[in-house]
């Protein structure tokens, strides 16, 4: 059930590697956190209710945003140290922030 949780908030946020890679001084290129809670929402509210993804969506995304820097976000699609570190930091930082809170 963890694996299955953590793969549904982290597909989105791989999709959008890409555009963080962009950021220079800011952590959300553009539209990216739009896109980020979106995509989190769609495919959350898969194993959840949709008014919960929403809310643990923002969450993670207000995590993202504390949590790396622009430079992390630069290189987070990287195949590098770098990268691997800071894909490293989300997920624990997003249960930390945001933990699921069980749904009928």
């Amino acid at each position: 059930m963890r694996l299955n949780r953590l793969l549904t908030l982290t597909a989105p946020l791989a999709l959008l590697l890409p555009l963080c890679a962009q950021a220079d001084s800011v952590a959300w290129p553009g539209a990216g956190r739009a896109q980020f809670v979106n995509e989190c929402v769609t495919a959350a509210s898969k194993s959840m209710g949709k008014a919960a993804a929403q809310a643990h969506c923002t969450c993670g995304a207000d995590s993202v945003e504390k949590t790396l820097s622009p430079a992390e976000m630069k290189v987070i699609d990287a195949d590098s140290e770098d990268g691997r570190k800071a894909r490293g930091k989300l997920l624990p930082a997003i249960d930390k922030a945001c933990p699921i809170k069980p749904t009928k």
